[in-house]
């Protein structure tokens, strides 16, 4: 069961959720830049990072699935959101150039068919932006917040995953290193601080992971993923 759009909306209108989408959203700025000219798809609810290239991408798309809820996106001008399933989503194959998902893999009832569908929907050497709550960080643990809902993810969990639906990961990073507390040391411009020490001192802690990976046409291109297949003997007869 999703979590619904109202209580994102609710989350990200907080304090703490507030803090969370500046210290992600840079990460991703950081990667990404401002997507001049490119057609931008966000899944999940993603719509808290979608805004800053509004007026510069060619088009920014925000697709919500069905069992989350959708909401009106942006407040102001023409509505780009859109409600859909996470096995067919609406739209032709190759359409997007960036597709960025937050809060979409952790709930998804299967997450190789998401992943697979997001690949159909990117351009040949597309990219794909996850950011995904870590399993060994405080944030999954914390069920008030959305990112504590759902099955949080290890790196190598991720690169499992990205691998079968033919994406190779090209750069990790993480992010949320601050307790998921709505305090004034931890909220505001004292999550700078703790994004700086957390990064030098506990990297492996951050509450979420990021992964930008390109989609490769090919399973043969994905260097290093070569896979064993086990073949058993036949069973023994049972009387």
């Amino acid at each position: 069961m999703r979590v619904d759009v109202l209580a994102l909306q609710s989350f990200y209108a907080s304090p703490l959720g507030l803090t969370a989408q500046a210290m992600v959203g840079r990460r991703i700025i950081d990667a990404w830049g401002d997507c001049q000219g490119l057609d931008v798809l966000g899944f999940g609810y993603a719509t808290p990072f979608l805004s800053p290239w509004l007026e510069r991408a060619r088009r920014v798309t925000a697709l919500m699935p069905a069992t989350q809820g959708v909401e009106r996106w942006p407040s102001v001008g023409p509505n780009l959101a859109c409600i859909g399933d996470e096995d067919r989503m609406p739209f032709t194959e190759a359409v997007f150039d960036r597709i960025i998902c937050v809060h979409a893999l952790e709930e998804a009832e299967n997450p190789r068919g998401l992943l697979r569908e997001l690949w159909r929907l990117l351009a040949p050497e597309g990219r794909l932006m996850m950011a995904v709550a870590n399993r060994g960080g405080i944030w999954a643990r914390a069920e008030s917040t959305p990112f504590g809902q759902g099955r949080p993810y290890s790196r190598s969990q991720l690169s499992t995953l990205l691998a079968d639906a033919m994406f190779q990961p090209m750069a990790w990073s993480r992010a949320l290193y601050a307790p998921p507390l709505a305090w004034k040391m931890t909220t505001g411009g004292a999550a700078e601080t703790w994004e700086g020490v957390g990064e030098r001192v506990w990297p492996a802690l951050g509450g979420l992971i990021l992964v930008d990976a390109v989609k490769r046409l090919y399973a043969d291109s994905l260097p290093g993923q070569g896979r064993r297949v086990l073949l058993a003997q036949p069973a023994a007869a049972r009387f």
